[in-house]
C-alpha cells in the first residue's frame, strides 16, 4: 500500500515515520508512506498557499490550484483522495479495514481555516477523527495512516489485529500479565486454570460485559448472535428493539 500525504508541515512526521512499528512496516516495505510539500505547488514565487477568503471572514484560507495540481499529479486509477476535515464521516474502525484493502491512499492536510471548497470535486471522501477542531490535519493523517497500516498483512501478527477492540464491534476483554497476585489484587482464577474453553467463554463474557459498561452506543451497531443476547441480558442490558 502506498500512502501520499499532503501538507505544509512535512516535518511534523518525522517521529511518525521513524518509529516502532510504521518505521518497520516501512523498511519491510510492506507500507509506503510519501510526503509532499504543498508549497512546492504554489503558483506564488513566494510559495504563498493562502488567501483571504471572498466575502469576507477572519483568518486565511488555504487556495485550490496547489491542491488541484497535486492531486491530478499523485492520482491514479487505483488511488482514494481523502480531505481531513471536522465536517466529515466519523472515521473508525470500519472505514479503516475498508480502507485497508485500498493500493493507494492520498490524504490532504488543511490548515487555517480550511481549504477553498472547491477541493470537495476532487475528493473522494472526507473523514474526521472527532467533533472538535484541530489546528490541522496533520495529526488525523497520521491517526488514519497509523490505524489503517496495522491492517496490513505482516505488519503486525494478524491474531492481534483480528482481538483488537472494535474489530468485530465489541471492545476488548480486560488481560493481565505476572504477577498473579499483587498488593492483595489478584487475577481472575480462569486465566490461570489452563482450560482453554473456559478462558475463551470468560473471554466473550469480558468483552460484551466491559463494552456495555464503557460503550453501550456501540451494541446498536452489532448484528448480534442469540449467545451475545443472553449475555447482555445477563449484564442487564435492555434493548430498545
Amino acid at each position: 500500500m502506498i500512502i501520499d500525504i499532503v501538507t505544509i508541515f512535512p516535518e511534523f512526521f518525522d517521529a511518525f515515520l521513524n518509529t516502532s512499528i510504521i518505521k518497520r512496516a516501512i523498511e519491510a516495505e510492506l507500507i509506503a508512506i510519501r510526503l509532499h510539500q504543498l508549497r512546492d505547488y504554489s503558483h506564488n514565487k513566494h510559495k504563498k498557499i493562502d488567501d483571504t477568503p471572498y466575502g469576507g471572514g477572519a483568518g486565511m484560507l488555504m487556495q485550490f490550484p496547489p491542491f488541484y495540481d497535486v492531486i491530478h499529479k499523485l492520482r491514479t486509477e487505483e488511488s482514494i483522495v481523502i480531505l481531513l476535515s471536522p465536517q466529515g464521516q466519523l472515521f473508525n474502525q470500519q472505514k479503516a479495514i475498508e480502507l485497508s484493502n485500498r493500493k493507494h491512499i492520498i490524504l490532504l492536510c488543511g490548515h487555517y481555516e480550511g481549504i477553498d471548497a472547491r477541493v470537495e470535486q476532487l475528493i473522494d471522501m472526507e473523514l474526521s477523527i472527532g467533533d472538535y477542531v484541530l489546528t490541522g490535519g496533520e495529526i488525523p493523517a497520521m491517526i488514519v495512516a497509523d490505524t489503517v497500516a496495522r491492517l496490513i498483512k505482516g505488519v503486525i501478527h494478524e491474531e492481534s489485529a483480528e482481538e483488537d477492540s472494535l474489530q468485530k464491534g465489541w471492545l476488548k476483554y480486560p488481560q493481565y500479565t505476572k504477577p498473579e497476585s499483587y498488593k492483595g489484587v489478584k487475577v481472575p482464577e480462569v486465566l490461570i486454570s489452563g482450560n482453554h474453553a473456559l478462558i475463551e467463554n470468560w473471554r466473550k463474557e469480558a468483552s460484551i460485559e466491559r463494552t456495555f459498561q464503557k460503550r453501550p452506543d456501540l451494541i446498536k451497531n452489532i448484528k448480534l448472535t442469540e449467545n451475545e443476547r443472553k449475555i447482555l441480558n445477563k449484564v442487564g442490558f435492555k434493548s430498545k428493539e
